[in-house]
């Protein structure tokens, strides 16, 4: 993605539908359960208030009249998500160095554009950083940030009911994820395929009823390094709040690992504007980081394992900038969702280092029962009383347990069965024996 254009593209994307994974995208609109954020950094009017190296600031307000030929105080502070004050400010010192050129003025407003010594030095800076967004906040501000926003949502068995109302949990299941939530330990989710263990993940995330404040960028020893990201911290916005602009109001993020690579979890240098790209697991910073499918990916357990051992027991988190390291919070929570047992992905330390692991198996009855009758009103379908126990009987003679994703799978497919054939979808036993017998051909589950 070219940073240089960060703040439009994050915009524009927020204005789309969009879906990560197979959680529903949120809103930009405040939902009434989400509160404003608690901590709210006032906006700066001083250069000196930014905390950030000052000829940084003047790299980026070069490069951005460079890119855009003209500029003026009033896009230079919108662009850079700074004060009138702050914009005037790095104007003025760069018309006393003589690289921006006034051209005209409009109203209270200056329009320039650079000098020819300006885009001498523009072209020079640009060797080093070709970056034209938002002002990066400091590592130290972004750092303390982090630790003030530690999840401490109040968990009980009502909050967690309210969090799954879309989806029929048991009450062993409730009772395993409430003490587990409360203890912010890394959880482990094993159990067959099917079970609904992503769904369970996904929805984590809805017992937070609080926002969050992410930087656009920060800076870390006069490099930048791009933060907010659109597919992962999703817009909220409150009336009358006035915050230092570099912030953006925030859901709490929620990321899916699926497909893991070694990668993922370090800096990447995007060459096109020579800054760096925060990795998965600084960007899930005062969230949720599913790794899904653990076990089964290009990254192995081991190489994930012996690099997280340290971030999962303390906190903390260090990454490779130049020829050093610096450390970044790891203030997430994990969720690690497999369908091999435990003892064969890790050793005993990683084990003792994610202290809540629960099984999610196949569910009783009464549960598989509401599951149904759940899916096929959510599908808009008719069924014929008592049909749920005889759909039970059909996939009890496939599979040894009742899981969750049997439902969803078999209404959708008698969906598609009826329409293709002309009829009002709806739950019949006959196609519900088509459906199932297609479903399971095979053998068992």
């Amino acid at each position: 993605m070219d940073q240089n254009r960060i703040q439009d593209v994050f915009s524009e994307s927020m204005t789309a539908e969009r879906r990560y994974d197979s959680a529903e995208a949120a809103s930009q609109a405040a939902s009434p359960r989400l509160r404003a954020p608690e901590f709210r950094p006032h906006p700066p009017s001083h250069l000196e208030e930014l905390e950030i190296p000052e000829h940084l600031l003047i790299d980026i307000a070069l490069r951005y009249v460079h890119l855009n030929g003209t500029g003026s105080i009033h896009s230079l502070a919108s662009a850079m998500k700074v004060s009138l004050e702050i914009a005037e400010t790095i104007f003025r010192r760069l018309v006393d160095q003589h690289f921006f050129e006034v051209r005209c003025r409009e109203g209270d407003d200056y329009i320039f554009t650079l000098s020819a010594s300006g885009k001498r030095v523009a072209g020079e800076r640009a060797l080093n950083l070709r970056y034209a967004g938002p002002a990066p906040v400091s590592h130290k501000a972004w750092s303390e940030m982090v630790r003030r926003q530690a999840a401490q949502a109040p968990v009980s068995r009502a909050r967690l009911r309210e969090a799954f109302s879309d989806i029929v949990p048991s009450d062993v299941l409730i009772d395993a994820l409430g003490p587990a939530l409360i203890s912010q330990g890394s959880i482990f989710l094993y159990g067959p395929s099917g079970t609904g263990k992503t769904t369970i993940a996904e929805r984590l995330l809805n017992v937070f009823d609080d926002t969050v404040l992410v930087p656009w960028a920060i800076e870390v020893e006069g490099r930048v390094i791009t933060l907010a990201d659109p597919a992962v911290h999703r817009p909220v916005s409150f009336d009358g709040i006035d915050i230092d602009a570099r912030w953006c109001v925030c859901r709490r993020p929620f990321i899916a690992g699926g497909e893991l690579v070694t990668s993922m979890l370090d800096l990447q240098k995007d060459e096109s504007s020579c800054v760096y790209i925060a990795p998965l697991q600084m960007k899930a910073n005062n969230g949720i980081l599913l790794i899904d499918d653990f076990g089964r990916q290009l990254m192995s357990p081991r190489d994930l394992l012996n690099r997280w051992i340290v971030p999962l027991d303390r906190r903390v988190d260090f990454l490779s900038l130049g020829n050093g390291k610096f450390t970044v919070p790891f203030e997430l929570l994990v969720v690690f969702s497999t369908n091999l047992e435990p003892h064969e992905l890790g050793d005993e330390a990683f084990l003792r280092r994610v202290p809540n692991k629960i099984l999610v198996g196949g569910v009783d009855a009464p549960v598989f029962d509401a599951i149904f009758r759940l899916t096929v009103a959510a599908q808009g379908m008719e069924f014929e009383t008592g049909t749920e126990s005889r759909f039970r009987e059909m996939c009890l003679r496939h599979s040894p347990d009742l899981r969750p994703c049997f439902p969803r799978d078999v209404c959708s497919a008698v969906r598609s069965l009826d329409l293709y054939e002309g009829r009002t979808p709806a739950i019949t036993l006959a196609n519900l024996e088509r459906a199932v017998a297609g479903y399971f051909a095979g053998g068992r589950q």
